[in-house]
């Protein structure tokens, strides 16, 4: 069984309202929801979160993917089994839990699971 539900792909962009056509088309003209961070712009479309945010402020942001799974807990212990570590929780948050890992070849991933 897998634990993975959905992969949400992050893009760093310098022009979002130039950027998004092409992202929404792709996701079937998904709809479109936009939010602000301290440091940019970001919008979601589909499978595809893209960030406006300069240069020298993504490093928070950096990550190849969100990875939305059944059971974070069960990917904590396979990450960290296989060499990696968490880097952030998992704790609870707004909108279930949330986690941070490194795997063990460098790819840093978010991980959400949605309760409820």
């Amino acid at each position: 069984m897998s634990l993975v539900k959905s992969v949400v792909t992050r893009l760093f962009v310098d022009d979002l309202d130039k950027a998004l056509p092409t992202y929404v088309e792709l996701s079937g003209n998904a709809e479109v929801r936009r939010f602000s961070t301290p440091d940019g712009n970001v919008a979601l479309a589909g499978a595809f979160l893209l960030l406006e945010i300069p240069e020298d402020r993504r490093e928070p942001y950096v990550r190849q993917a969100t990875v939305y799974v059944t059971d974070i807990d069960a990917v904590a212990e396979i990450v960290t089994r296989n060499g990696g570590e968490v880097l952030e929780g998992p704790a609870v948050g707004p909108y279930g839990s949330r986690m941070l890992a490194r795997h063990a070849d460098g790819a840093v991933y978010e991980y959400n699971m949605r309760v409820g």
